[in-house]
């Protein structure tokens, strides 16, 4: 890490060191939950502490049977089925129709843009408890309460948003002029689309797919409202594992998901990073 220039004052030094403690310790506060949750997911027994075997780096004190658990209890392994269903085709509808959405609110002669887009990301600005509940009272009117469909749509609205910011940020590096290069070589709207729009905007809509499936799969609140027993999610099971009754195995589940986010946040950083490449905004 550099330091100060050797011109910089005294109070200029104490706020540059200072500025890098402050920033270690909001991170050390974000990050500490996650880091006391994983060792403890090994405990050897059915305890939400650290045992005197676990602080002496006993390993009588740690133990996989918490995993062994969740990868094999039908308890658990039906939420995991249910959130593999419904995220992944809530992601599908949210690229689908956030990409479009972005695509066509990027256009200068669309009326009201601004407007529009602050209806469609509307959802991530919402307290979600409030989305919750009007899905709810909407999908009890059209007998969608309950259902499949009714919680794939339901997280396929909360994932738009991610997926039109990411896009749209995509799109602002994006070369016009190479549509219209290809309209004039003769290729319709669909073949300019995917074989020149689509290659350079790939990063965002992949990015915005990942933030879309991380929404869907972590989903807890508008699952409890619009679901049923039939859609019981991951989340779901934890939630009210907590209330009605603790088990370690909570644990094992939450560094399962943790698991994920990391792997999906690392995969961001390698599309944002080849989408600056392609956009000349970094060297290759």
């Amino acid at each position: 890490m550099s330091g100060p220039p050797i011109y910089a004052t005294t109070g200029q030094r104490i706020w540059f060191y200072g500025f890098r403690v402050i920033c270690g310790l909001i991170f050390f506060f974000l990050i500490a939950p996650i880091i006391v949750i994983i060792p403890l997911s090994f405990n050897a027994q059915d305890f939400f502490t650290f045992t005197p075997e676990m602080l002496r780096f006993d390993p009588a004190g740690y133990s996989t049977k918490h995993y062994a658990d969740f990868f094999t209890n039908e308890a658990w392994q039906v939420p995991l089925m249910n959130s593999l269903k419904i995220a992944p085709v809530a992601t599908l509808i949210s690229v689908g129709l956030g990409t479009l959405a972005a695509i066509g609110l990027s256009q200068s002669h669309v009326p009201f843009r601004r407007a529009i887009m602050a209806v469609l990301i509307s959802p991530m600005i919402v307290p979600l408890i409030i989305s919750a509940a009007g899905m709810y009272f909407f999908y009890s009117r059209i007998g969608m309460q309950g259902t499949y469909w009714g919680v794939v749509l339901a997280h396929a609205a909360l994932g738009i948003p991610f997926v039109i910011i990411t896009v749209t940020a995509t799109l602002v590096g994006f070369d016009r002029s190479l549509t219209r290069a290809a309209a004039n070589m003769g290729a319709g709207p669909v073949t300019t689309f995917f074989r020149v729009q689509m290659p350079l905007i790939l990063p965002g809509v992949i990015s915005g797919g990942l933030f879309a499936f991380i929404t869907s799969f972590d989903e807890v609140v508008v699952v409890l409202f619009v679901g049923s027993a039939g859609q019981k999610t991951l989340p779901w099971q934890m939630f009210t594992g907590l209330r009605e009754q603790i088990s370690p195995t909570i644990l094992a589940a939450a560094t399962v998901l943790i698991s994920i986010s990391i792997l999906l946040l690392a995969t961001l950083e390698i599309l944002r990073r080849r989408s600056e490449r392609l956009r000349g905004l970094s060297p290759g």
